[in-house]
């Protein structure tokens, strides 16, 4: 991955796409209880929760981020959310919003499905009681596989056609067509090797597009589920149903909405809060006065502030937006680089004390190459440094702790 990663949020209308984006950013994308309130898709900057190198030699007090931030350790790195029209059946017969948001939607590199699990919207966002969400994760995947697949089908003859008078590999000519969806050679590669799929290209049929296609769709958008609005009384019926049939790695709950309603308690001085904490402080609970917070003198906002405390933290721990981040960093393998001057005292320069200044999501396993080429561009370096002085090369590789602090020296 060349480039920054991208998380894509998706799912039908109203399911809770923007309120999602909002919780996880400072963004403030439109949102209502009606289809299609996205319409073009909401780019906007998130904060992906990571243990900081800061924590590792105790120094949490002098680390000052140049982006982001760093709490006690816990550090919130950077990383950009594109949430785009919701996405209805028929999507990718051009019904709703569908081409656009397909076209919008292949510039993603992870997805976060989300899922409004109170069974009080229908497949098309419009209000209802008692609707099912299984069916959402069921045909969600399905319309982005037709998709791709009718896109490949439209020309499969003249592709087939090139494909023999080049004398080329299935790869080649398979990502010749896939890189509008910004693949590589590798991950076709991948697909092919998933399935075992040895046939030359030119005597594929209709089944072994199929196939090559599915396993294009779960290779470049590994796919989260948010399961949100967890705390709507009806949301266990579907929850069950969706736990019961899918990978729990991959399954997170969600309320995006208490997310976005306690950040904005957090800046009226009323709670405190951490992302992705198990409660919320009050002035009544912070018993030294620690925080220096407002009494809620209205009775409306204390049984709100309870009743959230009771439908979501004492069942659910938490908000769980944070863990959905986290979830679909995990499906991309993405682990930080700290880039410091000295690998001594981790700091940038001999005038300021402060640590990690800088801090890089890589593909854990990249080589130092592909590494130094992303975050110095063209600029000729001499040799790298890790931990302790320890030069490595170009070949070696980034792993959690291993190769994960580098200094690059510059060539004259």
């Amino acid at each position: 991955m060349g480039r920054d990663p991208l998380i894509g949020l998706v799912g039908k209308p109203s399911s809770g796409k923007s309120t999602m984006l909002n919780s996880l950013t400072d963004a403030t994308a439109k949102t209502g209880a009606f289809p299609f309130t996205t319409i073009d898709p909401n780019k906007a900057t998130g904060y992906l929760q990571i243990d900081c190198a800061c924590a590792r030699f105790g120094i949490e007090d002098r680390c000052r981020p140049n982006y982001g931030s760093c709490r006690n350790g816990k550090r919130f790195v950077p990383i950009m959310l594109l949430d785009v029209a919701g996405l209805v059946p028929g999507a990718h017969e051009g019904r709703g919003l569908g081409n656009k948001f397909l076209d919008d939607l292949r510039h993603a590199d992870a997805l976060i499905h989300v899922v409004d699990v109170s069974g009080t919207t229908d497949s098309e966002g419009k209000a209802t009681a008692m609707y099912d969400s299984l069916a959402d994760v069921e045909w969600l995947r399905g319309e982005i596989m037709r998709w791709i697949e009718g896109n490949l089908l439209e020309k499969w003859g003249s592709i087939k056609r090139r494909h023999v008078s080049t004398k080329s590999t299935s790869v080649q000519t398979i990502q010749n067509q896939f890189s509008g969806y910004g693949s590589n050679a590798a991950v076709v590669q991948r697909c092919l090797d998933r399935i075992k799929l040895v046939q030359p290209l030119e005597l594929w049929d209709r089944t072994t597009i199929s196939r090559m296609v599915s396993a294009f769709v779960d290779e470049k958008f590994p796919t989260i589920l948010a399961l949100n609005k967890i705390d709507h009384p009806n949301a266990d019926r579907c929850i069950y149903r969706i736990w019961t049939k899918y990978e729990h790695e991959n399954i997170v709950l969600t309320s995006a909405v208490s997310e976005v309603f306690i950040k904005k308690l957090v800046k009226q001085g009323y709670v405190y809060y951490e992302e992705g904490a198990d409660n919320i402080i009050t002035r009544e609970d912070d018993l030294e006065d620690l925080y220096k917070l407002k009494p809620i003198t209205d009775e409306r906002l204390k049984f709100r502030i309870e009743t959230l405390r009771d439908m979501l933290f004492y069942r659910w721990t938490s908000t769980g937006v944070v863990r959905a981040l986290q979830t679909a960093a995990k499906a991309l393998d993405l682990i930080p680089v700290f880039s410091v001057r000295n690998v001594h005292t981790f700091t940038n320069s001999n005038t300021d004390n402060t640590v990690f200044k800088d801090c890089t999501l890589v593909k854990r396993g990249s080589s130092i190459e592909s590494v130094v080429r992303k975050i110095m561009g063209d600029i000729p370096v001499a040799f790298i440094e890790t931990t302790g002085g320890v030069r490595v090369s170009l070949s070696d590789t980034i792993a959690e702790k291993k190769n994960d602090i580098l200094s690059f020296k510059l060539a004259r």
